[in-house]
């Protein structure tokens, strides 16, 4: 079990898999106030900062799990790294249904809500696994500039103007599914720079070092394209966020 090649290859080196920053991580955790203690759960928990960073700074405990076996044993030196290494665990494995044996406080998919069908079935997902006013965190796009055509939708590598919503209408849809928002920390433009044009110097490289490999036209094709297109359309248009829910 894995994802897709280029995935790997063009996020290698990077410690966040989604458009937000250390510090904007650490805001989040300071923002819920986290205890010593207190179990979190990762679904899609990539290369693990979030879990491992949290255990540091606010004792959490709790388990990743991931589909990338790269990405997977990239939380596992983190949190050796980090002196963290008893108090998480990650797991290379299939987060979609994934349901945790112990109830936890913090249940999370932060940017992968594709593995339960989309935002309604994510949060079904993850209450299963929350004892009683615990936190559901749920990281996702949304529009900051309504695209005005259905090609600068493709351009941000979205399907269509309908697949996000703007920032309103996502926060009102969250109540609409019973659930109050009471925290959310958004990407800014820095963000997103630190998470798309980090890959660009992770595909240079990667070329260097396999010029003959099967793939290696697809990534110098994404090198050649991918920062035109990022500056045009993904870095006006789309806005990511987590956000903080609590059952009503």
């Amino acid at each position: 079990m894995d994802i897709p090649r280029i995935f790997n290859i063009t996020e290698s080196a990077h410690r966040i898999h989604n458009p937000i920053t250390p510090e904007k991580l650490a805001a989040l955790g300071a923002a819920l106030r986290l205890e010593t203690g207190v179990r979190v759960l990762d679904l899609g928990s990539g290369s693990g900062e979030m879990l491992c960073t949290w255990a540091r700074d606010h004792g959490v405990i709790g388990t990743g799990i991931d589909m990338s076996p790269l990405f997977t044993e990239h939380a596992r030196i983190r949190a050796e790294e980090l002196g963290v290494a008893d108090q998480v665990k990650f797991i290379h494995g299939d987060a979609a249904g994934y349901v945790s044996d112990e109830k936890v406080g913090v249940a999370a998919c932060v940017g992968a809500t594709w593995i339960a069908g989309g935002v309604v079935g994510t949060i079904e997902l993850l209450a299963q696994s929350l004892h009683n006013g615990g936190i559901i965190l749920i990281g996702e796009p949304y529009w900051r500039r309504l695209p005005p055509t259905e090609d600068v939708a493709k351009g941000c590598l979205v399907g269509s103007i309908s697949d996000y919503l703007m920032l309103p209408e996502l926060l009102a849809s969250f109540g609409r599914l019973g659930c109050d928002v009471v925290e959310m920390v958004l990407a800014d433009q820095d963000g997103w720079d630190r998470y798309e044009a980090a890959k660009w110097l992770t595909m240079r490289r990667w070329l260097e070092a396999n010029p003959d490999d099967q793939l290696a036209q697809d990534v110098r094709a994404r090198l050649a394209s991918e920062p035109e297109r990022y500056a045009a359309y993904t870095r006006e248009y789309l806005g990511w966020g987590v956000f903080a829910l609590m059952r009503r």
